[in-house]
């Protein structure tokens, strides 16, 4: 099993940064994302991201207000993604009243080369801390 992470200090509260980031329904089209549909809402809601020529259809498994953590999974093994077997776990942890540390992680199985597989995982964790950042302008 791989394992991908990314962490960040983030020059913001961890309850600002829980409200932009933790939100399962909030990814829009644009970039690589071709479309996005939602299915449900709360533990278990369902999202389809139309990527790639493909979909990728993600379940979210955790959402703990209080601890600061969600987590998900890649339901299908026909991802545009290079991953099967897919889990993530986002923790926000507050260092001081106005700082956090974001701690994205994912397992996986690769779908081809290892090192691709995470370096492909990183590049998605580290875009989506990028535009939590610049939607809190931090």
């Amino acid at each position: 099993m791989a394992v991908a992470q990314v962490i960040k200090e983030i020059n913001a509260s961890a309850q600002a940064v829980w409200a932009e980031l933790s939100p399962f329904d909030t990814i829009k089209p644009g970039g690589a994302i071709e479309s996005v549909a939602y299915e449900g809402s709360g533990i278990g809601m369902i999202r389809r991201i139309g990527m790639g020529g493909g979909v990728i259809i993600e379940r979210l498994d955790e959402h703990d207000a209080e601890a600061l953590t969600f987590a998900y999974c890649i339901m299908n093994d026909d991802s545009p993604l290079p991953f099967a077997n897919y889990k993530a776990r986002v923790r926000i942890m507050a260092t001081s009243d106005a700082t956090c540390t974001v701690e994205w992680t994912g397992e996986f199985d690769a779908r081809g080369d290892e090192d691709e597989a995470i370096r492909t995982a990183t590049g998605i964790y580290a875009g989506g801390i990028k535009r939590m950042k610049e939607a809190l302008s931090v």
